[in-house]
């Protein structure tokens, strides 16, 4: 008994010291943010206080992870990205009018193009849907499980958002607001490339069936998996939808394009840039992508089909959400948001458009004995007597 308090008592010291290591490091902090402000005009110093404050939270959690070299480091970043998803939805919240008072000057200082529809749909979905992730992921390096499926969906998500956020601010109607607190977007396009890198090289989950039934998937016709064939029919739907609305927005001259654009989504030509820097993506990434993932449903063992699918379906979600949701926000001018008369249709056909990608990940993590490498056929019946 005297062991066991002994022991609860150390661990109790050693917790108190930690936090008490975290706090000296916060109130460490605030000076150098203070004087970085008082030095520095107001736009620049917004940059500087971003990076002290995302230094010293990263500081705060390797101190209470106790230092150990034997975590996992993508504990760190999802840990300081769960940080910066609670500030994206108080942005949000804010510019929406559910709470008051909290972002409005580095809105305002730092980066305005925060208040646009997109904005608001972007901030929305890290300070949610990311926050979740972010949570579960580190609870499953807490605990020694796997999170490779999790972090792929995450990857994808974040990838797609930084790389129609950033070119939407440059070349839209923000482009000349562009300040130093612009900076602080970029750990969240190198970090997820580093990460991503990790990510790719945890091994996989061991397959669950047997190279018997491997090889049994693998020599069904496409005519034999009708699932397969709905799920091409599905993605050809999803490649033509990616054409049409990228010579949309590449302003071709076809009366369809014409119509569909005023009629149906005027958020297109909206000067904000986002949109058509998101159609542009879909047409030259989503869209050979979908003739890939058509291939790899009709010959077996493309190895590479489950991973990328966790990729593209978090990237479709959150590109979706922001898309769909920027057009139907009331921050949107009423001549570019979504016509009422088309509400229903535009939001289907686009909820349409998400639902295939992630219906291929579904398929490829229920049964991924087709995406296997390939398994030699069985040695007939005198081979297996010799």
């Amino acid at each position: 008994m005297g062991n066991n308090h002994e022991t609860l008592g150390n661990k109790e010291d050693e917790t108190c010291t930690l936090l008490a290591r975290a706090m000296g490091l916060l109130l460490a902090a605030v000076p150098g943010v203070m004087l970085a402000t008082s030095l520095t005009g107001w736009p620049a110093a917004l940059a500087v206080t971003g990076v002290l404050v995302l230094l010293a939270v990263l500081c705060v959690v390797f101190v209470l992870g106790g230092g150990s070299a034997s975590h996992d480091p993508l504990y760190y970043v999802f840990t300081v990205f769960s940080f910066t998803s609670v500030i994206d939805l108080i942005i949000s919240l804010e510019q929406d009018g559910y709470i008051q008072g909290y972002m409005e000057f580095y809105l305002t200082e730092g980066e305005p193009y925060l208040r646009t529809a997109y904005g608001i749909m972007i901030c929305y979905w890290d300070g949610v849907i990311h926050y979740l992730l972010y949570l579960a992921m580190v609870a499953a390096i807490d605990q020694r499980k796997s999170y490779r499926s999790l972090g792929l969906y995450w990857l994808g998500s974040i990838m797609m958002s930084i790389i129609v956020f950033l070119p939407g601010n440059l070349i839209g109607k923000y482009s000349s607001e562009i300040r130093p607190a612009f900076l602080l977007n970029l750990p969240y396009l190198l970090l997820p490339i580093w990460a991503g890198q990790r990510l790719f090289q945890q091994p996989k989950p061991l397959p669950c069936c047997t190279a018997d039934k491997v090889a049994e998937e693998q020599r069904k016709g496409l005519h034999q998996r009708p699932l397969d064939l709905g799920l091409i029919l599905l993605l050809l739907m999803a490649g033509a939808f990616t054409l049409f609305r990228g010579l949309v927005v590449l302003d071709c001259p076809s009366e369809s394009c014409f119509n569909y654009m005023y009629q149906y989504e005027p958020y297109l030509r909206d000067p904000v840039a986002y949109p058509k820097v998101q159609m542009l993506v879909y047409t030259f990434y989503f869209l050979p992508y979908f003739g890939l993932c058509i291939y790899g449903l009709v010959w077996p063992g493309c190895t590479w089909m489950p991973d990328w699918a966790l990729v593209f379906a978090g990237a479709t979600a959150q590109a979706q959400f922001s898309h769909v949701g920027a057009s139907l926000h009331q921050r949107t001018p009423y001549p570019y948001r979504t016509p009422e008369e088309a509400w229903w249709s535009v939001v289907l056909a686009n909820s349409l458009y998400a639902l295939g990608p992630h219906l291929l990940a579904y398929r490829c993590l229920r049964s991924p004995g087709f995406f296997q490498p390939p398994v030699p056929g069985p040695l007939p019946t005198d081979k297996k007597r010799q």
